[in-house]
Parts: C-alpha cells; structure tokens; sequence
C-alpha cells in the first residue's frame, strides 16, 4: 500500500513537472518529453524540493499567503490575474472531505516559491524554468548526493519513483548532534530536567537535592561540588532568587499572622498579610502547572519535540519574569512596612503605588483596596456615627480622655504619623471636624438628632450607615460623603448652640455686664458697692457685694433679662494681699456651662476678667471725676459769702477754685474721650464685626475662630495687648493721678465747709454767738479753724489755701507730663485704631505743639 501511495505521488509530480515545461514558451520541446535533459533535470530538483525537511520562518496562515498574492498581482497591474487567483483559492479553500488538501497553507507558500523563483532567477539554459537557481543536472550532483534506491528500481536515484537527496550522505549531522550531547553530558554532572525541579523546590522556600540555602551567601545555590557550567551556575542563581524573595514575604506574614501579638500588627497588618497571602495563592498555582511540565522530558537538540509542555531552565526564566515583578515588589513593601502599621503603613504601600508599568499599577491598586478597607471603616464609622473604632492605634484621628469643656479643643486630635499620604490635610481636617461635631452634641450637648443628618449624608452619597461602599482610589466619593455630613452635622451643631443654648443671648449679656455695657446698671452699682469697696479688701463680705448686685439689677433695667442670665452673673473677689482696697479686688464673673463653656473656656474668661478690670477702673475714675465735680458745684456757689475775707485770702480762694476746676476740666476731657474710644471704637465695632462673622459661620471651629479675633480686638484695641504695656503702664498712672485729684479736692471741699461755718459764726450777733460756739465746739476737734480767733482764721485760711494750690499746680504738672507722654507713645502703636483716639485727645494738636518746647 505504501509503495503505491508513492508512485501515486511521483505520477503527480511528473504531471506538474510537464505542464509546468509545456507553458514555457521556450522550452526545448513541444510538448516536453520524459526523455529530454530539460524534464529529467527539473524531475529531480522537484523531487529534491518536496523531500526537503526545512522549515519555512513564516507563521503558517493560508489566508495571509492568499491576501499577499492577490496584493502583489494588483500593484502589478494584473486585476484579472488577481481576480482569477481569488476566485480559484476560494474554491480551494471551501473544499474539503475526502480527497482534498488538508494542508492547504504548505500548497500556497510552495507556489508562491516556485514563482517567486522562477520570475527572479536565470537558469543556465538562459530562460525562466521550473526553480532554476536551485536546479541540479548531473554534473553537479557528482559525488555531492546520494539518490537512495528502493528494491527492485533499477533507475539511479529512484525509489518507487519518489527521488530522495540528502547533502549529509554520511549522517555527519547525527553525528555531530551526538558528540555534542556527550559533551554535555561530560560537562553537567547533573541533568537539566532536576535542576529544574530543584529551582521550583528552591522557589517553594524548600530546599532541593543540589540547590540549597546558604546563610552566608543569603540565598539559594548550587553547590560548588556539583559540576555543571558556569552559565547554568549563573542562571539557577538568577532564578533562585524568586526563592529567596519568596522566603522574605512568606516569613513576614508568617511573623506577623503567629508570632506577634494583635496589638503589634493592627487591622491594616492584617489586611495586609491577608492580601500578600492571596499573591502568594496564584504563585502557588503558577509552580504546580510548572511542576506538572516538569515531569515532561527536556528533547535533546536533534529531536523533533513531541510536545511543547517541557520545561528548561531558559522556559523557567521566561515564566518567571512576571511573578519576579510581583515578588520584588512584595518583599520591597514588606521590609518598608516591618516596622510600620495603620495609616502609615497604607501611606507606605500607597507610595510605591506611583508607578507608570500597568502590570505594577495594577498589582498595587489591588493590594491597596485589600490594606485600606480597616482605614476606610474607621472613616465611615467616624463621620457618620462618631465612633472612634480604633483598637490598636491605627487612625489618623486620636481620642483622649478630658473633661467635657476640653472634648472640642483637646478630645480628639490628629496623628500626623498616621494620616495616609493618599488623603489631604484638609480632608483629615474635615474628617476629624465631623466626627469631633458629632460627639460634641452627644456628650456636651445632650442631642440625637445629629443621626438623621448623618444619615441623610450618607444617602445623598450613595452610601449607608452601615455598609460602606468605597475604597481605596475613589477619593471624590470619599470627599463627597465627608462634606456632606460634615456640611449637614455643622449645620445641626450651630441651630443647637445658637437655639437650644441661646449663644447669641449669652455674648450679649457678657457684654452688658463683664464689658460694663448696660449703663444704668454699672451707674448704680458702683453707686452702691463705692462704701464698701472703699474699705481693706479682707474686711470686705463677698455675700454681702453679691446682694448689693442683686440691688443694682432689681434697681435697673437689668430685672428684664432672662432668669437664666442673671443666676449666672455672680461676684468674685481676685485674690488680694495687705494694703489692697475693695476696687482692687473686686470683679464680676459670668457661669458659662456646658456646653458654652466649650467657648467660654477659662483662658477665654480670664481675658474677659482683665478686660473688666480695666473698663471698671476706667468707670471708677469716670465716678471719681463726677463725684469731685459734685463737690466743686456748690463751692462755687457759697464761695461768694467768703466778701467779708481779706482781699487776698479771697483771691487765693477764687485762684485755687479755679485751678481745681480747670484741672478738673483736663481730667475729664481725657476720661470722656477715652471712655468713649473703648465703649464706641472698640467694643461696639467689635461686637457688630463679631455679630456678622457669626452669621457667616458654617461650624463650631469658624465660631470659636470668630469669638477668638472678637475677644483679641478687644484686648488689642484697648491697650492690653503684649506690645502695648508701656502705653498701658502710662494709662494707669493718669488712672491714679485722677484718683489722687479727687481726694484733694474732697479735702479743699472739706477746708471750705469749714471755713464757710468759722465764717459764718463770726458773723452771728453776739446773743446766738455762745449757742454757735457751743455747737461749733462740739462738732469741732481741737486745733480746727472754729476755736481760733479771726485773725488766726484768716491766717491759717490762707495757710491751708497756698498748700492746696501748691498741690494743686504739683499735680497739674504732674499729670501734663504723664498725659504727654502718653500721647507720645500712641503713634507707635501698630493698630491703626489707636489714631482715632490720637486724634481725640490732641484734636487741636495743643498737645503736639507743645511738645517740642518742653
């Protein structure tokens, strides 16, 4: 059967062979006969041709070879040709069944060689024939060839009419192939095929029977026993250190995952061991399809493979490239992360995220969704709920136990060494806000409704309150949620404040009554408590000032504020020492409870007390200045029953009324204008800039912000501020020298009371002189004006009157020097404010003017 399959396939030969010659137009014959040199030659080069064993380069496509000869038939100009070889490969291609071609693509490519062949080559006859570049006559093949001849073929060359041609007759080829396999063999103590399994063992963190780990050298090798070339040496070296990376990340996870407690790796430890592990899961997959192929036989070099499932240390190395990648980069994130842990170790892995190879990116934003899921759990519990879910101390944001009027300020706070690089500052800022805002109303304020804004934030951004839906890499739906509960939380936060806690109501009390703002209130009550307050500080009943306060608000339009503002406003006495008076200790305060005293904080209050020190010394001086003036109006009106006096002493009277009076003037020029800068310039611009920020304000943090500068204007603006304590040194010295005025003046206004009485019993008719004298003498003390005579009158009158002037002219002096230096000193005050009290004080610049001649 075999022998008539071949000459079934020589008669088709010698068919093509001779219509092939016959459509030569220059051929030899008419047609070509099978005896003619021409036939003879071109026979053997087709049997040659077909009995060839190369293998073309090209990839085995029909199609291709179809579409590349139709292509090249047209740019040729030959359409009908194209259309004709379309037409025939169409039919070529549809037939099947018994019969037919099955390797349809090796029959395309052998004609378009043959016709590549004959259209570019001259044969040695001097015309195109059947491949003549590579055609053999019988001269050339000699002793070159050697025709094998079948049984019973009497032909040279022939075997059952197939010619078989070999250009090795002496197997010089086998023979090399074999000498070269014992030449491997005599090189390599050990075969391919078990280094091969040894570098899978070595890649399992397991060592092989040849290739082990060395401590010293830190990896796994070869030993230097074991004969084998030193480029297989180098290549089970290279391939190893997947192994060794292997040993690094399966070490690690087993450290983290058993040896360590839970508290040292946290839950973002373990989601990362957790993600490293499923790497390693589809690793392990990848060496068993690997260790199935190597089981498969390594074909030596002269064998045709009977199948390509083999595997070689150069197939390992091709198989290893991708999962080198990943475990490079595992052992990198595991030695960066060993000492890392919560946000820190997810703001680690995120850095190496930065990556332009897809395959890295890829392999990153799949383990971060993995390492980020606890962050993001924490995230959503804190901004929807306000629980701090963080056992081991793994969130950006940190809980501490305070008191409940330090949980807004120093409660909670955030861990810069935690916050992940993948999320802002302002973010974290927000983040930690809402949760903040959240437990403030819990705990301070006492409210649940913060729940539903909560949950109406986390339905406006797709999300529930209890399933979260983001993850790593979505930072827009991540900052859309957390602005909106924030956004809603806030909101919530300030109604409560400004409604259920009256805020606004409470600034406005604080104003009226620690800024001394409510006028016929402060009036009264430095009115009533002045006695008091007059005498030593430790003889003074802090019971007794605060039912003087309870008289003073009964007494004033106070008695309409709510009950709840007045039981807070309450007396205190500053601590004091030996010599201090009652004005110097005294002191209202204000009972600001929670959750107001979240603002009102005791630093906060303590800027309110110095405020109120200042602004009660300023009205007590204010009450001092009235106080003279009440004592020099009717000395001036009775100092015309002095006519009877001596010209002069009557001339030093009216000359030192006058300088009291004009004293008097000056004093309280500067009182009114101060005052009036503090009250109107100060703390009403204050209070109505304070008033419109409160408005503005969206949270807790933007209204305490806004408390803040409304407080430091104040202080500022009113000279209590760090730089301006020589000018506030400066204002409390004219502050005593005021005081110290209203003291002489009681004293001239107690010498002329008694001069106007000696007077007056001087000139009484002699029979009510012994009843006037008698009176006189019992209210009179020894050494007074009333027991001397007119002449020692008139003396020691004009004594007493030339002492008070001299005091009065020492303390006009006195305090022109201290009213220009301080004047002096505003315009090198840096708040621009200050001019306005400048221009008060010195409006027609006497005081400017007058500086440079002194």
């Amino acid at each position: 059967m075999e022998e008539e399959d071949q000459q079934k396939v020589a008669d088709l030969i010698k068919e093509l062979v001779i219509r092939l010659l016959s459509q030569n137009p220059h051929s030899e014959s008419h047609p070509p006969t099978p005896n003619s040199p021409q036939f003879q030659s071109s026979l053997r080069y087709a049997f040659r041709l077909i009995s060839s064993r190369l293998t073309p380069s090209v990839s085995p496509d029909a199609a291709a070879i179809a579409e590349s000869t139709k292509r090249r038939l047209a740019t040729q100009g030959k359409s009908s040709q194209a259309l004709t070889f379309a037409d025939l490969y169409t039919k070529f291609a549809l037939k099947t069944g018994p019969g037919s071609v099955n390797n349809k693509w090796a029959v395309l490519y052998l004609l378009k060689i043959i016709s590549e062949d004959r259209k570019n080559v001259k044969t040695q006859l001097g015309s195109s024939v059947l491949l003549p570049n590579l055609a053999l006559n019988d001269g050339e093949l000699g002793n070159e060839s050697r025709v094998l001849l079948g049984k019973g073929n009497k032909e040279k060359g022939w075997n059952n009419g197939v010619l078989l041609v070999s250009k090795d007759p002496e197997n010089l080829r086998e023979i090399a192939f074999r000498e070269f396999v014992n030449l491997i063999k005599e090189e390599n103590e050990v075969s391919e095929e078990v280094l091969v399994r040894d570098v899978l063992y070595a890649c399992q963190g397991i060592d092989g029977k040849y290739v082990k780990f060395d401590s010293g050298a830190d990896g796994y090798v070869l030993s230097d026993l074991i004969k084998v070339p030193r480029a297989i040496r180098l290549m089970v070296r290279k391939l190893c250190e997947l192994g060794w990376l292997f040993r690094k990340v399966k070490g690690y996870i087993s450290e983290s995952m058993d040896g360590f407690p839970s508290e040292d790796v946290g839950t973002v430890g373990q989601a990362f061991c957790a993600a490293l592990q499923d790497e390693l899961s589809d690793y392990y997959k990848l060496l068993a399809v690997l260790e199935a192929q190597s089981m498969n036989p390594i074909p030596l070099v002269s064998e045709t493979a009977s199948s390509g499932n083999y595997l070689s240390l150069r197939r390992l190395s091709v198989w290893f490239a991708e999962p080198m990648v990943k475990m490079r980069l595992m052992a990198v994130l595991v030695d960066k992360c060993r000492v890392l842990r919560g946000g820190a170790m997810a703001g680690a892995i995120h850095l190496h995220a930065q990556h332009g190879d897809p395959l890295v990116h890829e392999f990153m934003g799949r383990l971060l969704r993995r390492v980020c899921s606890p962050l993001f759990e924490m995230v959503r519990s804190w901004v929807l709920e306000g629980e701090l879910e963080d056992v081991f101390a793994e969130f950006f944001v940190v809980g501490q136990p305070v008191k409940a009027e330090s949980l807004w300020r120093e409660g909670y706070l955030l861990h810069a060494g935690m916050l992940p690089s993948f999320i802002s500052q302002s973010l974290a800022q927000r983040i930690l806000r809402t949760g903040k805002s959240i437990n403030f109303l819990r705990v301070c304020c006492e409210d649940r409704g913060w729940a539903d804004a909560a949950t109406e934030a986390a339905a406006a951004a797709g999300t529930s309150t209890r399933r979260w839906g983001l993850g790593y890499g979505e930072t827009d739906a991540l900052e859309s949620l957390v602005d909106g509960a924030a956004k809603r939380v806030d909101k919530h936060l300030l109604d409560v404040i400004y409604n259920q806690y009256k805020f606004k109501e409470h600034c406005l009390a604080i104003k009226r009554y620690l800024l001394l703002g409510q006028g016929d209130f402060v009036q009264y009550l430095m009115d009533i408590v002045g006695p008091e307050l007059s005498e030593p500080a430790n003889t003074i009943s802090s019971f007794q000032l605060a039912g003087l306060l309870e008289t003073a608000v009964r007494a004033s339009n106070a008695q309409y504020d709510d009950r709840d503002i007045l039981d807070r406003l309450k007396v205190k006495m500053m601590p004091h020492g030996i010599g201090d008076r009652g004005w110097d200790v005294f002191s209202l305060e204000y009972d600001a409870r929670v959750p107001l005293d979240t603002v009102f904080t005791e630093s906060v209050m303590a800027k309110y007390l110095r405020i109120f020190n200042f602004l009660w010394k300023l009205r007590r001086v204010e009450h001092a200045l009235i106080g003279a003036w009440k004592t020099m109006k009717p000395n001036c009106i009775t100092s015309r029953s002095f006519m009877k006096l001596q010209h002069a002493v009557k001339l030093q009277l009216l000359s030192t009324l006058r300088r009291c009076q004009v004293l008097w003037d000056e004093m309280n020029h500067f009182v009114s204008n101060l005052q009036y800068y503090i009250m109107f310039e100060v703390l009403e611009v204050s209070w109505s800039n304070f008033l419109n920020e409160m408005e503005v304000a969206k949270d807790l943090d933007d209204l305490l912000a806004a408390h803040e500068k409304y407080l430091h204007s104040i202080v500022e603006k009113s000279l209590l501020g760090e730089r301006s304590q020589t000018l506030y040194s400066s204002l409390f010295a004219l502050f005593d020298l005021i005081l110290k005025f209203r003291s002489h003046a009681d004293r001239l206004s107690e010498g002329i009371n008694e001069l106007q009485a000696r007077t007056l019993e001087s000139s009484v008719p002699s029979r009510n002189k012994s009843k006037t004298k008698k009176r006189l003498n019992d209210t009179s003390e020894p050494g007074s004006w009333v027991s001397e005579g007119r002449k020692a009158l008139t003396q020691r009158a004009g004594e007493f009157l030339r002492n008070m002037g001299q005091d009065l002219d020492a303390l006009s002096k006195e305090y022109s020097s201290l009213l220009e230096d301080f004047i002096s000193k505003l315009p090198m005050q840096q708040h621009v404010d200050l001019k306005f009290l400048l221009f008060r004080l010195d409006f027609t610049e006497f005081y400017s003017q007058l500086r440079p001649s002194t």
